[in-house]
């Protein structure tokens, strides 16, 4: 997977025929993601009073989405995406309409950490079918890993709007308004995406019976998955240093913002990065940009003033996107066709046990020692699972066999259905 991809490829994947819907569904349905969470933080913290609660039921969700991603790919990847994300989507409405009546009627933390699991597990994984589609609608080639690129850019955006929506949301005469607004969004764009005729013509994949562990179980998804966690422990640890910095400056209400700066250099340079990856092979590409992200994270543990981290920041957020990128092409190549949105599910599952470890080795730290040495963590840690990754790049340069996919069904036979 070593296509580079330039502008009009960009355009050509975005305008493939049959994908504007689901494209505008997938928008609408992932851009609550990085609010939901978050809205049901500070909503429970409003309503208890307690950050400490409110942290245990934003933990849940977190380890709800862990939980459910890995299963909704699978199940995506056998019966096609409609029938799971319709399924998990209701299931997603119940789950937050209960846990919004617990808040509301003051339930103990013991009752909305459970409800908390649920919404995480059954919030619907648009980002793993939307994925998985674009290996069914276009060739492997430079139009392909310019749609990958399209979908590491937006989830970037999306992680810079949705905190910023989600304070937003908090300044309104309900403290619940973000939690409701965000899973509205998330439902209707789920439930747009699934019945879209495209994605509704998803056939399954003729293969052999499939592993326990499912893609899992080939050793190059197992170090494509050691990358994404190495990714999100690294991000974990300066999530957590960042805003405690910018509190110890004097500063609090920076901490968001600082983390944004980023998220900026990491849209911007992904797109550039995304037109001559390097490097090229992807079995030296995913140690290498783990490696270099984890170096220039040792940055942000020299600054002294808000300033300083900002630009520390924008510098290291420069390898963000490429590194989902990576993540995304390698899919392909270390599993058998058919299996797409479930390894994706993985790496997503990944990213969020890294960012899980991340934050509360980094929590530890700051608690005890201050910053400085979170930061600096961050990188070790990094280096440390880079290393890894590099030792076990052969699993990924050999990729596997691949099997067909049976005819996709077409509009006609939909209708007769």
């Amino acid at each position: 997977m070593s296509h580079s991809a330039r502008l009009s490829d960009y355009r050509a994947a975005l305008t493939t025929p049959g994908m504007r819907g689901p494209v505008v569904a997938s928008l609408l349905a992932r851009l609550p993601i990085a609010m939901v969470g978050l809205s049901l933080l500070l909503y429970v913290e409003r309503a208890t009073g307690s950050f400490a609660a409110a942290g245990m039921v934003s933990a849940a969700a977190l380890v709800g989405v862990a939980m459910g991603s890995v299963v909704q790919g699978r199940l995506m990847d056998r019966f096609g995406p409609t029938r799971p994300l319709t399924v998990v989507t209701v299931f997603f409405a119940l789950f937050v309409t209960v846990s919004v009546i617990g808040v509301e009627a003051g339930a103990p933390v013991f009752v909305l950490v459970p409800l908390a699991l649920g919404v995480g597990a059954t919030e619907p994984m648009v980002g793993s079918a939307s994925r998985a589609l674009w290996e069914r609608m276009l060739p492997s080639g430079a139009t392909r890993m310019a749609a990958y690129a399209y979908e590491s850019i937006s989830m970037e955006v999306f992680f810079i709007l949705g905190p910023g929506l989600a304070g937003l949301l908090l300044a309104a005469p309900w403290a619940g308004t973000g939690v409701v607004v965000g899973s509205v969004a998330m439902v209707i764009g789920a439930m747009w995406f699934a019945f879209n005729p495209v994605v509704r013509a998803w056939g399954p994949v003729q293969q052999a019976p499939r592993p326990l562990l499912g893609a899992f179980a080939y050793p190059g998804m197992r170090t494509v998955a050691l990358a994404a966690l190495g990714f999100g422990v690294t991000i974990g640890f300066v999530e957590v240093a960042v805003p405690a910095f910018a509190k110890a400056a004097g500063q609090a209400s920076m901490g968001g913002l600082m983390l944004s700066l980023w998220s900026i250099s990491s849209v911007i340079f992904g797109v550039l990065y995304g037109m001559r990856p390097w490097p090229r092979p992807m079995h030296l590409r995913l140690p290498v940009l783990l490696g270099g992200f984890a170096l220039l994270a040792l940055l942000l543990a020299i600054p002294l003033t808000l300033v300083g981290l900002g630009v520390a920041l924008f510098v290291v957020g420069t390898l963000i996107t490429p590194q989902s990128t990576a993540h995304s092409a390698a899919i392909e190549q270390v599993t058998p066709n058919g299996m797409a949105a479930e390894a994706f599910g993985w790496v997503i599952t990944s990213v969020t046990v890294g960012l899980a470890i991340g934050q509360g080795l980094s929590g530890q730290l700051i608690e005890h020692f201050g910053t400085r040495p979170a930061f600096v963590a961050s990188g070790v840690f990094g280096l440390l699972i880079a290393l890894a990754v590099w030792l076990l790049r052969g699993t990924v340069r050999r990729g596997v066999p691949v099997a067909e996919p049976l005819p996709a069904r077409s509009e006609m036979e939909l209708a007769a259905r």
